[in-house]
C-alpha cells in the first residue's frame, strides 16, 4: 500500500498488510510502520489501535526508531480467522511477523490487553525479542486486587476508572457528526469488544499466566499508572513480582492509559530505564 507522510515528519509512515501462515491458519495483519532504525513493536489494548497511534509517532520522532503498530485481527474491521483464538495464538502470529520482517533486538511494548500479549510473546523465547514493556497489563489473577468489571458501565464511568483526569480522555464525535453507515445495525457489543473477548475470554484473565511468567527469560519493564482503577498498582506489583527479570515503575497522575494521558512521562520512563 502507498506510504503516507507522518504529521510533522519528513519520513514516511507506511501501512502494510502481511499474510502470515501460523498454527491457526493464515492470519492477515495490518501494520503501521514508522520505518527507522531500532525496532519497537507496539501492541494496543481494548481501546484499539487509536489508543497507541499518538504514542507510536512520539516514540518514532524522539528516538529515531522503527516503530511497528499493528491492528490485532478482528479490531477496526480487520479480518479475524476463526482458528485464531486465545492470546498465545495471537502472540505466535506476531513472532511470525518479526520473522517475516527479519527484525532483531525488538522491544515489545503493550498496554492493557496488549501487555498480556507482550508477556505471551516473551514466553515464546523468540531470539528476535530482547525486551518487553508491559504498561498497565491485564491477564493474571491477583487475590485482593480484582480487575474492575466494566460490563454495563457507561463511557463516563469507564473513563473515571481509566484516567487520573477524565477530562484528558478522548471524546467521541457528537452524534450529529457520526456517519450512520459506520454505526452497528443493532445494540450490542462492538466488533472490537467481541474481538477482545474472543482472545481474552469473558474474565479477561488466564489463571495459568502468573505461574507461567516465571519462565520469562528476558528483561521486562512493568509500568503502571498510579491512578489506574481498572487494574490497581497492587495488581501491577504482583504482575512484576511474577517475572524474574522485571523492573517496576509507578507513574504519578496517570491511569490505565499512560500513552494517552501522559505520553511524555511514559516515554521518559522508558528512556530512563534504557540509559541505566
Amino acid at each position: 500500500m502507498p506510504s503516507t507522510p507522518a504529521a510533522g515528519s519528513l519520513r514516511p509512515v507506511r501501512t502494510d498488510v502481511h499474510i502470515l501462515e501460523t498454527s491457526a491458519g493464515a492470519v492477515e495483519l495490518t501494520v503501521r510502520d514508522h520505518d527507522r532504525a531500532r525496532p519497537f513493536l507496539l501492541l494496543h489494548g481494548g481501546g484499539g489501535v487509536a489508543s497507541m497511534a499518538g504514542f507510536a509517532g512520539l516514540l518514532a520522532e524522539r528516538t529515531h526508531s522503527r516503530v511497528l503498530l499493528p491492528t490485532h485481527p478482528g479490531f477496526g474491521g480487520t479480518p479475524k480467522p476463526a482458528g485464531l483464538t486465545g492470546v498465545a495464538a495471537l502472540a505466535q502470529a506476531y513472532v511470525a511477523l518479526l520473522d517475516r520482517l527479519d527484525l532483531t533486538d525488538v522491544t515489545v511494548i503493550g498496554n492493557s490487553f496488549g501487555g498480556w500479549l507482550a508477556a505471551e510473546i516473551a514466553l515464546l523465547n523468540s531470539p528476535r525479542v530482547s525486551g518487553v514493556v508491559a504498561v498497565d497489563a491485564i491477564g493474571i489473577e491477583v487475590e485482593g486486587h480484582p480487575q474492575a468489571d466494566i460490563r454495563g458501565l457507561s463511557l463516563p464511568e469507564i473513563q473515571r476508572l481509566s484516567f487520573h483526569d477524565p477530562r484528558k480522555a478522548p471524546q467521541p464525535p457528537p452524534a450529529a457528526t457520526q456517519d450512520p453507515r459506520t454505526q452497528p445495525p443493532a445494540p450490542g457489543p462492538s466488533p472490537d469488544v467481541q474481538a477482545l473477548v474472543g482472545y481474552a475470554g469473558p474474565a479477561m484473565a488466564d489463571p495459568s499466566l502468573a505461574e507461567r511468567l516465571a519462565k520469562v527469560a528476558i528483561p521486562v519493564h512493568v509500568v503502571w499508572g498510579e491512578s489506574d482503577r481498572i487494574v490497581t498498582p497492587g495488581y501491577g506489583k504482583a504482575f512484576a513480582a511474577a517475572i524474574p527479570m522485571s523492573t517496576f515503575t509507578l507513574l504519578p497522575r496517570t491511569g490505565h492509559l499512560p500513552q494517552v494521558e501522559s505520553p511524555e512521562e511514559l516515554l521518559g520512563a522508558l528512556l530512563d530505564l534504557g540509559n541505566r
